[in-house]
């Protein structure tokens, strides 16, 4: 067999078995060897944002890893962005990129770049398939890599694809054993949650199912505050889950909702940082004299750090974790609002949904209402770069098909990935995608009065500003293949919502306010 073929049954052999793509010419090769193996979900992407925020969704519902299909530099270019977010959600990702022919590499083609530059900028693992007879070593080692919770990215060569094998495939490895912190560390954090004004910040896999509950349960335990960072990369929100505190987004919300605390303990994530720097201001949000006690780093063995914490702690079983209790609001007879969709999602939303948030402005309305609904998960950008939601939810929900997903994003946000609906079209995905349509980039309004720079004249609002002409979004899902309808009040919303819910596949709502 050939090195494509090799690798391929490498993927399979290691349970890989769904492969987002945007392939090219150079890897013809590796699309025949997956062309032959039925068993390897193939699923095409029109963007190659989409293909890496599609793998990212995936792996964060699924626990696993997926496999992308890039075209040579321009095409991993294309699909940095959502790898970024990826990375800092600490999603695991397997990219295979083609690249020329080694020898054809000196002779410069158009398509030719630095590929192993722009792959190195983002990935953590990287290697360069030059011999046929390496290709299913390195994709083995790239799902060990992966399932660690890192980006790995083998640059297969085009002559490598091709040539014979050899060795034929292999087994991915185990992923490396997470480190964990010493456990004397453990138990002195266990005394510090237990004094005043000390806090717990947990993220990662302490957000959600056993982790969500250790973390409940240390809680209770010692007294502390229980936080989750603003952009949690997924989440178990709803009725019955852990009451967690989630840090605000604005850099001033977030100094006054930590003033008072003395010490915060961070179990997964990283300490606390505004989003931006601002004249005159801190960079960090925590007040003076704050200990910040980096227990455990986000690519840690959280679990393990949360089940010998709340060991340290005297947890016996007998705490009362706080949990959300639900509440349905009233849809009001009303022209809409963010605080309209906010109630018309939490009457919407079945237990077990998948919430996509990219509602970047009209979030702060939207999500204190859902937080309360029907218990859910919620997947959140964690890298700040938009265009995240829409691909997001492609992955979400090929990696759990029994389960709604809900994409709510800002129609400024979606435009840089509108091509997902297309896919989600094709594989009749159940995906309900909420458009809030408030016509530009409105958090950059916010942003220009927070640096102090002087209110938007004619050029900044042309920048910030998307109403000339107005994006019809109801045309534009039509165009992919997505039904849509288009609402301006409460009531409008809440019918639009049960269509989506009768629908087979995809819907999208464009949500004027």
């Amino acid at each position: 067999m050939n090195g494509a073929e090799a690798l391929v049954k490498t993927m399979l052999a290691s349970d890989v078995s769904v492969c987002f793509a945007n392939p090219g010419t150079s890897e013809m090769h590796f699309v025949a060897a997956l062309d032959t193996h039925p068993d390897m979900r193939c699923i095409l992407c029109l963007f190659e944002g989409g293909v890496t925020g599609a793998a990212d969704g995936y792996a964060r519902m699924s626990g696993n890893v997926a496999g992308t299909l890039l075209h040579l530099g321009p095409g991993f270019g294309n699909g940095w962005a959502n790898l970024h977010n990826a990375r800092k959600g600490h999603s695991g990702i397997v990219n295979i990129v083609g690249d020329h022919a080694g020898y054809h590499l000196k002779h410069d083609a158009p398509l030719q770049a630095d590929l192993d530059g722009v792959a190195g900028s983002v990935s953590h693992w990287v290697r360069r398939a030059t011999d046929s007879t390496m290709v299913a070593s390195a994709g083995a080692e790239a799902i060990r890599v992966a399932r660690g919770g890192e980006i790995a990215t083998v640059i297969l060569q085009a002559d490598c694809a091709w040539g014979d094998s050899q060795t034929g495939p292999t087994k991915a490895q185990p992923p490396a054993p997470k480190h964990r912190p010493d456990k004397d560390r453990v138990v002195a954090a266990a005394k510090a949650l237990s004094e005043p004004g000390a806090a717990l910040l947990v993220s990662g896999a302490g957000l959600y199912g056993e982790g969500a509950e250790l973390a409940g349960k240390i809680a209770a335990k010692t007294g502390c505050r229980l936080l989750s960072p603003f952009f949690a990369p997924r989440i178990a929100l709803g009725e019955g889950a852990v009451a967690f505190e989630s840090l605000p987004y604005n850099a001033d919300l977030t100094a006054e909702f930590l003033a008072g605390q003395t010490r915060i303990v961070l179990v997964g994530e990283d300490p606390p940082v505004n989003f931006f720097a601002y004249p005159g201001k801190p960079s960090t949000p925590e007040p003076a004299g704050c200990a910040l006690d980096r227990l455990c780093y986000g690519d840690w063995d959280v679990l393990w750090t949360l089940e010998t914490l709340a060991e340290a702690a005297g947890v016996d079983g007998s705490e009362t974790i706080a949990r959300v209790k639900r509440h349905v609001p009233d849809i009001e007879p009303s022209a809409l609002t963010a605080e309209g969709i906010g109630r018309g999602l939490a009457n919407a939303i079945p237990e077990g949904a998948i919430m996509v948030n990219e509602a970047v402005t009209a979030g702060a309305g939207i999500w204190p209402f859902v937080n309360v609904a029907a218990a859910h998960d919620r997947i959140n950008n964690t890298g700040g770069s938009i265009g995240q939601c829409l691909p997001n939810a492609l992955g979400a929900s090929v990696a759990c098909p029994d389960r709604p997903v809900f994409a709510v994003s800002g129609d400024g946000s979606a435009m840089y990935q509108v091509q997902s609906l297309w896919t989600a079209a094709r594989e009749e995905l159940d995906i309900t995608v909420v458009i809030v349509a408030n016509r530009g980039y409105q958090i950059l309004h916010f942003e220009l009065e927070a640096q102090g720079a002087p209110k938007p004249g004619r050029n900044a609002s042309a920048m910030f500003d998307i109403e000339n002409p107005l994006l019809d979004w109801v045309a534009l899902a039509a165009g992919h293949g997505v039904p849509g309808v288009r609402v301006d009040s409460e009531e409008g919303l809440a019918e639009a919502l049960k269509t989506a819910s009768n629908t087979k596949g995809p819907f999208l709502i464009e949500a004027v306010i």
